[in-house]
């Protein structure tokens, strides 16, 4: 099968989107088909080889500057090769890993507008070139958010768009009015030209065909996920601190700030001096968020049994992993994908989550961790000191979850779920023409 697949860089950030588009890309081609994986607004950055094309198109910087001037929506074919130089791109926006949608309001709703929007140049640019490549079977799209492309896709290339869905709805939400209302519209007006929406997980696929009134015959279920060569279980040899690890995005909504709090409860009662092991992305607005939490850990007096460790690379994502006993992020919102619950389970390290989101049916399959209430410090010290406490059945845990994201969260059983998917959607086109 020829497929051709968009993904969608974040300036220079490690992306659990992007990582999943680049790792589902590469399993594909193991299996043998052709898949073009076209990256826009910046270069993609993944922990694994990278597979992406070497260009970018509705690069970052000329979506900004078509917005801002309507000089910038005209042609101008030097300007336009130079600001579509991924090193460009790449210097540009190094290190701002902005995709806060608070300040992309217009933004969004500019790029959803699509061809009838600023951006028409990108879209006829993007078919330009796609008018030299050979023609696919399908098209994917990475989220509902580039969903404008859609029916110029399927006009210029005859062939079915499905659109994947990633857990755009938090980014949806955090819009200000009237972007936010602006943005559902436009994205609930171009569905009829979607002729698939893959969800990576079943409480996504819920939620998503009320939000954005997806009929059910277009809905599909492809779980996330990932590429296990390298993982395994720890041969960390036993003894020393109990360790809990977080390793998510720094943020308010992914909970580090409540994992504290269980920590403290932790040791209110009889933990031992322990470590709280943080690692993960900072954007530059959350560096007072993480400065609050070692602020609280210092004021109780546990600052020497915190410490963040910062972004971390595949190889130091592994060894961090195994380093632990037991991993938390206790988000405070329905997390529809989880990538990290499933990195924690591909070492053997069992999870104790809220019960929300996609964090029941990943727990569920997997059998590697155990559910607490969402947003209750004293419900997820409970959950963490099981594992403490009970050694034989953190192993059990431990042992569940490698099996479980073998059997069903392995690169390779994402890539035949969302293979079934593009050609039983190949097989009704087919009927219909």
């Amino acid at each position: 099968m020829r497929i051709l697949s968009i993904t969608a860089g974040a300036a220079g950030m490690y992306c659990g989107s992007c990582m999943r588009d680049n790792a589902l890309a590469a399993r594909l081609r193991k299996e043998g088909h052709d898949v073009i994986l076209l990256p826009l607004y910046t270069p993609t950055r993944t922990d694994e080889i990278n597979v992406s094309e070497g260009r970018v198109f509705f690069s970052g910087i000329s979506v900004y500057l078509e917005v801002k001037s309507r000089y910038f929506r005209e042609k101008h074919a030097w300007l336009d090769w130079l600001l579509s130089r991924p090193w460009l791109i790449a210097a540009l926006t190094k290190g701002s890993g902005n995709t806060d949608p608070k300040m992309l309001g217009q933004f969004t709703v500019s790029v959803l507008e699509g061809e009838h929007g600023p951006h028409l140049k990108e879209v006829e640019n993007l078919l330009a070139w796609l008018e030299n490549e050979p023609k696919p079977d399908i098209v994917n799209l990475p989220y509902s958010l580039l969903i404008s492309l859609a029916e110029p896709l399927k006009r210029a290339l005859g062939c079915p768009v499905c659109c994947e869905l990633q857990g755009e709805e938090l980014f949806l939400d955090g819009l200000p009015e009237p972007y936010r209302s602006r943005s559902l519209e436009l994205i609930r007006e171009q569905v009829p030209h979607v002729d698939a929406f893959l969800a990576v997980s079943d409480y996504e696929a819920r939620f998503m065909a009320g939000y954005l009134g997806i009929p059910s015959r277009k809905m599909h279920v492809a779980p996330i996920g990932i590429n296990l060569e390298s993982h395994g279980p720890s041969s960390r040899a036993p003894g020393g601190p109990f360790r809990i690890g977080y390793m998510a995005r720094v943020a308010p909504e992914k909970g580090l700030a409540l994992l504290c709090e269980a920590y403290r409860e932790l040791r209110l009662r009889d933990l031992p001096p322990s470590r709280l092991e943080a690692a993960g992305f900072l954007r530059g607005e959350h560096r007072d968020y993480l400065a609050g939490c070692e602020r609280k850990m210092r004021g109780w007096g546990l600052a020497d049994e915190f410490h963040y460790h910062g972004e971390v690379d595949r190889g130091q994502k592994i060894r961090f992993l195994q380093s632990l006993d037991v991993l938390s992020v206790p988000c405070t919102y329905d997390e529809p994908k989880g990538l990290f619950l499933l990195e924690a389970a591909a070492n053997g390290i069992p999870a104790v989550q809220p019960r929300r989101g996609a964090f029941p049916e990943v727990l569920e399959k997997t059998g590697g961790g155990i559910l607490v209430e969402p947003d209750d410090p004293v419900s997820l010290a409970d959950g963490i000191q099981q594992v403490w406490r009970d050694r034989d059945l953190a192993a059990r845990l431990g042992t569940a979850a490698l099996d479980g994201v073998r059997r069903h969260y392995s690169a390779e059983c994402m890539a035949q779920r969302t293979l079934s998917v593009f050609s039983g959607t190949l097989d009704a086109a087919n009927v219909n023409t």
